[in-house]
């Protein structure tokens, strides 16, 4: 299984999630959507910087237009803080928190921080939306944003709808996460996972005031999240609402990096300089051995209690003609002790809008409850057909074979209507057709 897996010791940025991304292969040009926005007007900036001894991977965000060159300081755009030579810092307008912290590029070119307007949380969707993005990027920056949202609207009160972005909803923090969302995409891998993430430790100074480390919005997110947090091993602010958001989304935690056959890796650089520890993100890319692979859905459900027995019956074949992956029904008692059903449908989160309005029009339901984004393992599964023997005629049975991510078959499962067929002309019971075409398929599977 092709797996990224982010080493968090040091916290977690955009940028950095941006430079370890670059570092670990992935292509430039897949940034190309954002760079060529007329909307956001920015440009991405990656240079190699020395943490500490560490060669890594820098990001900056700019604004377009303003010049060319760069600045060779290392500096970072999520470097909250004015920092001394032997680390330590001073609590300066932190950029995700609603304070203006921009600065000019040697060559010309301006930091986005801050730059464009302070958007709701429906602006910046709209916004993401109207990008040239990969039908996936586009859930997945959604997602994000989503989990971002919430965040905010659980700290201050607010409905996720009314919620207003501080940093987060300018241009460069856009950029941020959907670029993140590109190069995840331009990666390919079929799994994400980081170790525990360090938030560092102290205070940070935001727009509500001054907070100790983690963030209020941090421990929002980390709740959503399947990986864990750790304080320390510096008294700085190291992981950010966007970096945490953007891997609360498309990470599964682990206490260790897990075992792998190397094929990249790379240091993303953030803003902060100590002597003895790198402030870097460490991307690795590699083969992971044995597993299922991670696949992003949502779930929709709706209860009905006027439903046809008949409408229930091709619901599975309606609903999956636009996208679900899976359709249960379960009986259940409503209002009045009356007899209804409970409609659950698997989909991808890119699906949701369409398989919610089939449902809606094969039922009649009111509404459709949607669970939000999460996801499900999966095997892989092959469908080969073999032969079955009886009384010297062969017959074809369909078996399907799951797989783990290394190709060794866990499990064979013949196809009901194939057996079907088979008993129906050798008057063997089905489940014996069944059961000697899987283990047919078994046995061959174990000469291999």
């Amino acid at each position: 299984m092709r797996t990224l897996a982010f080493d968090g010791r040091m916290g977690a940025s955009g940028d950095m999630v941006l430079g370890a991304l670059l570092a670990a292969g992935a292509d430039r040009d897949a940034l190309a959507p954002v760079e060529d926005a007329e909307s956001l007007d920015v440009t991405y900036e990656d240079r190699t910087v020395e943490k500490s001894g560490i060669s890594a991977t820098a990001v900056d965000v700019l604004l377009a237009g303003d010049g060319d060159g760069h600045d060779d300081s290392d500096h970072g755009h999520d470097d909250h803080h004015d920092h001394t030579d032997d680390g330590t810092h001073d609590h300066s307008p932190d950029p995700e928190h609603g304070h203006d912290h921009t600065h000019t590029h040697r060559g010309g070119h301006t930091h986005a921080e801050g730059h464009g307007p302070r958007r709701t949380y429906s602006e910046v969707v709209e916004m993401v939306d109207g990008l040239d993005l990969p039908v996936g990027v586009a859930a997945d920056a959604r997602t994000v944003f989503e989990i971002l949202g919430e965040a905010e609207a659980a700290v201050h009160g607010t409905d996720l709808d009314d919620t207003h972005f501080h940093e987060v909803g300018a241009d460069d923090a856009i950029a941020d996460v959907v670029g993140c969302c590109l190069l995840l995409d331009d990666l390919g891998v079929d799994r994400v996972v980081t170790t525990p993430l360090s938030t560092g430790s102290g205070e940070v100074s935001m727009s509500h005031g001054t907070y100790p480390v983690p963030t209020p919005a941090v421990v929002e997110i980390a709740e959503r999240a399947d990986w864990a947090f750790q304080g320390g091993p510096v008294d700085v602010e190291l992981l950010t609402p966007t970096g945490a958001s953007i891997l609360a989304h498309v990470a599964e935690g682990v206490e260790r990096l897990p075992s792998l056959r190397v094929d990249a890796s790379g240091y993303g650089a953030g803003g902060y300089d100590f002597e003895e520890r790198p402030n870097v993100l460490r991307a690795v890319v590699g083969d992971s051995s044995g597993g299922l692979r991670r696949e992003d859905i949502t779930v929709l459900e709706t209860n009905l209690d006027d439903a046809q027995p008949e409408v229930l019956g091709g619901l599975q074949d309606r609903l999956a003609d636009v996208g679900a992956r899976d359709v249960s029904i379960v009986p259940l008692t409503m209002k009045k002790s009356r007899p209804g059903h409970l409609v659950k449908v698997i989909v991808k989160p890119e699906d949701a809008d369409r398989v919610a309005r089939r449902l809606a029009e094969e039922t009649g339901t009111l509404g459709v409850r949607e669970h939000g984004a999460g996801h499900r393992w999966v095997a892989s599964r092959e469908v080969v057909t073999t032969t079955v023997s009886v009384a010297g005629e062969r017959y074809d049975v369909a078996v399907k074979r799951a797989s783990d991510a290394d190709g060794a078959v866990y499990d064979a499962s013949a196809e009901y209507d194939d057996a079907l067929a088979v008993a129906s002309e050798t008057d063997l019971p089905v489940r014996e057709v069944m059961r000697r075409a899987e283990t047919t398929v078994r046995d061959e599977d174990g000469d291999d």
